[in-house]
């Protein structure tokens, strides 16, 4: 299954979007666009489907309410939708499509209300909302039916879609210094916090072959480098030793905390890459990698995929010149945010722009222009 559209109605600074998705999709646009928050419309959908622990309510409590929420332009129209498409491969017709808009409730206790739910199967609509039971009952608005077992029956199958997406961005720091730090865990750990209790946590083997494989790369990319190995302390703390070269033997192993920001942002690069089948998104992979690195990662993506039975889909932001620079990069697959007066909006290449990438250009030189700020040259006489 694939997402292959999304519309945003009042989602943050969309005031309205609407774009397609491919199976690798690259979002480009300025500092403060709106890139993370294409993503964050995702991972609420996906908190939103968990049938514990999740829902419509505590989706929006993480993001601090609907007032963080809700678009600063929507001034006359408080309601936030979010309207996705679903096939079963690309370019087929929509399976599915689920609709889902809320807003407070307006008087009384304020409450956050399902204003409208839709899903449509193969065009017909099997879910509209508010029906009779919701209008006799207004407390039954305060979720969906998306987040209920017992009412998500006839689309469990987008229920369980939304509810595997992935997304990590590991943050070097909150992996080596987890322990320390402590404190309150956001949920599905997105910035790697827990990232070595989920490696414990994976089946013996199946960690054994991604490690295998992930070592093979770092051999690659890293100097030295030549083993990396997953072991539990005295304590059952989980930990992650690489082995590099020395002049003595035994002597090179050094555990996770010693590892350099970009050894760790490039090894769970490849560990959320090769782990499960769900939508993978993920932001700024090019952060403390080299660019030679950076440039290999829409391959490395690529051919992670080839040889699996369920390719998983991919969606990721950027803004380096090194990865977009790469010639393998699906022209179908970009999509530009533009920045406006009445918030962002977004749109695939047009025509001259394909027809640059035609003439032998790269995404680099063709869009990233595009997304600079007009003034950024004259930043370096700022004081």
């Amino acid at each position: 299954m694939l997402l292959t559209n999304i519309r945003l109605k009042n989602w943050r600074n969309f005031q309205t979007l609407d774009v397609p998705l491919r199976g690798v999709s690259y979002i480009l646009g300025p500092n403060a666009s709106g890139k993370s928050n294409l993503m964050d419309a995702l991972r609420f959908l996906r908190d939103v489907s968990k049938t514990k622990g999740g829902g419509l309510q505590a989706a929006i409590a993480e993001r601090g309410g609907i007032s963080k929420v809700r678009c600063l332009h929507a001034r006359r129209d408080p309601e936030v939708e979010i309207d996705i498409e679903l096939s079963e491969e690309l370019d087929h017709p929509c399976k599915w499509r689920y609709v889902l808009a809320f807003k407070p409730e307006g008087k009384g206790a304020q409450r956050l209300l399902v204003s409208r739910e839709q899903v449509w199967e193969n065009g017909n609509l099997v879910l509209n909302r508010p029906g009779k039971g919701d209008e006799a009952d207004v407390l039954l608005r305060t979720q969906t039916h998306l987040e209920q077992i017992q009412t998500n029956i006839k689309f469990r199958e987008v229920g369980d879609f939304l509810s595997q997406i992935t997304y990590l961005h590991l943050v070097p720091q909150l992996l080596r210094f987890g322990e320390k730090i402590g404190g309150h865990r956001l949920t599905d750990d997105p910035f790697g916090q827990g990232f070595l209790e989920r490696l414990a946590k994976t089946p013996e083997k199946t960690r054994t072959s991604r490690l295998k494989k992930i070592s093979a790369a770092l051999k690659l990319a890293v100097p030295q480098f030549d083993e990396l190995r997953f072991r539990k302390d005295e304590m059952g703390h989980p930990h992650l030793e690489a082995l590099y070269a020395h002049h003595r033997p035994n002597a090179g192993w050094q555990s996770e905390e010693h590892f350099s920001d970009g050894t760790l942002r490039l090894l769970g690069l490849l560990w959320a890459l090769l782990e499960g089948s769900s939508m993978l998104l993920l932001e700024e992979p090019e952060i403390s990698l080299n660019d030679a690195i950076v440039k290999e990662v829409p391959l490395i993506v690529d051919r992670l995929q080839r040889n699996r039975k369920t390719k998983r889909q991919v969606v990721l932001t950027t803004h380096s010149d090194a990865l977009l620079s790469n010639p393998g990069i699906d022209e179908r697959g970009v999509l530009i945010l533009e920045t406006g007066k009445q918030g962002t909006t977004g749109r695939p290449l047009d025509a001259i722009e394909k027809q640059a990438l035609g003439s032998g250009l790269s995404v680099a030189e063709v869009v990233l222009p595009k997304t600079r700020p007009e003034n950024v040259n004259q930043l370096g006489f700022w004081q």
